[in-house]
């Protein structure tokens, strides 16, 4: 062995540390090696260590005005003059403690720190803090919507006193508070921490939220003339540690103990923000944005959350449709599928064509491709939706899937593509339509074009003008009751997971797309992908982007597959903050 490869081996960690651009940080007497100016806070968290906190997130400006994450800091005392430091046998500087704590959210490591999270001194101040944020705090935890994820309630048990030492009457505060379309305030419950005042100012970019009156009187209040209308205003609910901030839409509807989690992504717009479902006896009861910083941050709009309400609508189909002298009539699987291939025979290659959607997974626009080329028909798209972008995590781009489309077919001229099948409809050389998860209507045809087919089969969720018009309707699932890929705006590649059984005899739709695929090939039903995984398989084979991949590779985040040069306004204001040390990210 080479003497410098015996050097850099003799070296320890605390000595390597400068070299890789970190400072060594004793954390409850364990040495750490991590990045410099880091804040206390995150630092504890890497050494597994929990400082309990409510005004600090990590993706907003740390006010240190809750004080709950309070811990003991120490540095090594400065050698009287003319003597050197001294270290310890693994060659550390003592520590020398100080008699007061600090905070961890605003304060940095620097080489040689000490921090104590845990102690009398330490122990006592949060006990200290505990007992003033419950003074006035209304003992309500049984009728409250935050209970069973709140902080307040947790951090109580962990940190505060078993009983109260104030007799005199709580300040009463504004209850039940209207402040926005979707928002409830109880300024009783609130701790001031301000998380929400610094997300609507710093991230949303809509400061109407602030502080009023002085001392125990403060309270949380929008300002005069406004309201927390913002389309991302339920963002606040989300990081509100307590049950300040309530959300009319789940307003005592469901206790969260109760409610199952599933990770899954948006299906609103190209961004794909990633999200929780949260779901009880197979309904949905809410969405929460999940944490992807390569894609939504910890945010997502309101618009986009509150969108399931019609996984339950009255117009819901769950049972396959054939139109028999001029009505629709249930029918089994079997008679749907047969009466569907049994038509589109009749009709030549050149008279069929298909309108899919750029909602569908890849797995299922794969699938899609495979019964154009069954049906022998180079006529097929997926519907362009467009709209205004936010600047902050709304894409111009409405479709989910437009990126994962072109991937999969290897096209991209969709408006051109359905001017062509719609000019095919209107003159009457388009005679039979094959309609996939859109209506028709929002691709542009008049009640009058929809009229002109001879034959129309459709896969639909509700009822509505396609679905009526068609002469099979075979009902498809919705986006929370199917697994399945799709691609983003920026080529990152993301999963759906199922967190619901389809509704009644509704199936999902690439298992109608293979049924189909088989009908026309004259295949068994045992012949086709028996699993989602399957499809995915034999769709990267034929996909390089997707070489090498399948569903369970993909992973909760997702992984980026492809370049589109298209940027994230949120996260590139959030990544400005960030280098500027606003925020830890």
């Amino acid at each position: 062995m080479s003497d410098n490869a015996a050097t850099v081996e003799a070296k320890l960690p605390k000595d390597l540390a400068a070299e890789k651009g970190l400072v060594n940080v004793q954390i409850d007497g364990v040495w750490h090696q991590l990045p410099r100016g880091m804040r206390m806070i995150e630092a504890c968290k890497i050494a597994q260590k929990e400082v309990p906190h409510y005004c600090y997130h990590p993706k907003l400006t740390a006010p240190g005005n809750c004080r709950m994450c309070l811990v003991q800091m120490g540095m090594p005392p400065r050698p009287a003059p003319g003597q050197e430091p001294t270290f310890d046998a693994d060659g550390y500087q003592p520590i020398g403690w100080m008699p007061r704590p600090v905070i961890a959210c605003a304060n940095t490591v620097t080489e040689n720190m000490g921090i104590r999270t845990t102690g009398e001194l330490v122990e006592k101040c949060r006990e200290g803090v505990m007992e003033f944020l419950l003074i006035n705090h209304p003992l309500d935890c049984p009728i409250c919507d935050q209970a069973g994820e709140c902080r307040l309630q947790e951090f109580s048990v962990q940190h505060g006193k078993g009983a109260s030492r104030f007799v005199d009457m709580k300040v009463k505060k504004p209850k039940n508070v209207d402040i926005g379309p979707r928002i409830r305030l109880d300024d009783e419950r609130c701790i001031m921490c301000s998380r929400c005042i610094r997300f609507m100012d710093e991230v949303a970019g809509d400061p109407v939220l602030g502080f009023t009156q002085r001392g125990t009187h403060t309270t949380l209040t929008v300002h005069p003339g406004r309201k927390l209308d913002s389309n991302y205003s339920l963002n606040t609910v989300d990081i509100c540690p307590v049950g300040a901030l309530t959300s009319n839409d789940f307003r005592f509807q469901m206790r969260v103990w109760f409610l199952k989690e599933t990770k899954s992504i948006d299906v609103n717009c190209g961004t794909g923000s990633n999200i929780t479902i949260w779901t009880r006896g197979n309904k949905v009861h809410r969405i929460t944005p999940r944490q992807n910083d390569d894609v939504n941050s910890t945010w997502m709009p309101d618009s986009h959350r509150l969108n399931f309400h019609y996984i339950d609508s009255e117009a819901r189909l769950s049972a396959p449709l054939v139109k028999i002298a001029g009505t629709h009539a249930a029918a089994h699987w079997n008679e749907a599928i047969t009466a569907t291939v049994t038509a589109l025979k009749t009709f030549q290659p050149s008279e069929i064509a298909i309108i899919a959607s750029a909602r569908m997974t890849n797995e299922e626009l794969f699938l899609t491709r495979a019964l154009a080329d069954a049906l022998g028909t180079g006529q097929f798209t997926t519907v362009p939706r467009t709209g205004e972008a936010d600047e902050l995590l709304v894409s111009a781009d409405r479709n989910p899937n437009t990126t994962g489309a072109q991937l999969v077919w290897q096209t991209s001229d969709t408006a051109g593509a359905m001017f062509g099948i719609r000019e095919g409809v209107r003159s009457g050389a388009i005679k039979a339509l094959l309609v996939l998860g859109e209506d028709l209507t929002d691709a542009g045809f008049t009640a009058e074009e929809i009229a002109k087919p001879e034959f129309i089969a459709s896969i639909q969720l509700l009822a509505g003008p396609t679905a009526e018009a068609s002469d099979v309707v075979l009902p498809g699932a919705a986006f929370v009751e199917k697994r399945g890929s799709m691609v983003n705006v920026t080529g990152r590649l993301q999963r759906l997971n199922r967190a619901l059984e389809p509704l009644g005899d509704a199936r999902d739709d690439w298992e109608i797309l293979r049924d189909l695929v088989l009908a026309i090939q004259g295949g068994q039903p045992g012949d086709g992908p028996a699993t989602i995984e399957d499809v995915f398989k034999s769709m990267a084979e034929g996909t390089a982007e997707f070489a090498g991949l399948s569903l369970s590779k993909i992973g909760d985040l997702g992984q980026p597959v492809t370049e589109t040069g298209i940027k994230i306004p949120l996260l590139e204001n959030e990544r400005a903050r960030k280098a500027a040390g606003l925020i830890n990210g």
